[in-house]
């Protein structure tokens, strides 16, 4: 669950920022690509981090 919902807070970021810089529609799309990668995968180390730390 937190992958995904890092994941959307990514491309949201990511489309904000390139909508701020006064990015075109491709900009947009490749910002919000871009950003949501990067965040499902500080999504996915938080959530196995927490895992472990779970576990004991």
């Amino acid at each position: 669950m937190i992958i995904a919902a890092a994941l959307v807070l990514g491309a949201l970021l990511g489309d904000y920022r390139a909508r701020k810089a006064g990015g075109r529609r491709a900009d947009r799309i490749q910002y919000a690509a871009a950003h949501a990668l990067a965040f499902a995968l500080l999504g996915l180390f938080l959530s196995i981090a927490l895992d472990r730390a779970m576990r004991g």
